[in-house]
């Protein structure tokens, strides 16, 4: 089905990334929470116009999926999400969970890609 945005609205990609401080369910809640609230704070997201989620984990993630944590908050449950394994690199940041949000905006030349805790190494020049 193809909608007709509202006009001035523009179908913007965000990513970014945040860490787990372990693999648990509660470590990986309270990094998803944050993240997804720092997407939608930081970007002045309207609830209803973020379309969907992907979100990627690292292999030493398991003890939960994000998108059934992400679709509990924020009043999000008619969001798309879609959980993935991000590929193994050696080296890569542990626990790290990555998104990638599809969202329609109005300004989307001033868009704030969150990386929090230790995933802002990923990009320095983002955080």
């Amino acid at each position: 089905m193809i909608e007709k945005f509202e006009e001035n609205y523009q179908l913007t990609i965000i990513r970014g990334a945040t860490t787990a401080k372990d693999n648990s369910e509660k470590e990986i809640e309270n990094a998803v929470v944050e993240l997804v609230e720092e997407l939608i704070s930081r970007n002045n997201i309207i609830e209803n116009n973020l379309l969907s989620i992907t979100f990627t984990v690292t292999n030493d993630l398991n003890a939960c999926f994000p998108a059934s944590i992400a679709r509990k908050c924020n009043g999000l449950d008619s969001v798309a999400f879609l959980d993935c394994q991000q590929m193994y690199v050696p080296n890569d940041v542990d626990f790290c969970i990555r998104l990638m949000a599809q969202v329609l905006l109005k300004d989307h030349k001033s868009i704030n890609h969150p990386y929090l805790r230790g995933a802002s190494k990923l990009r320095p020049d983002r955080c």
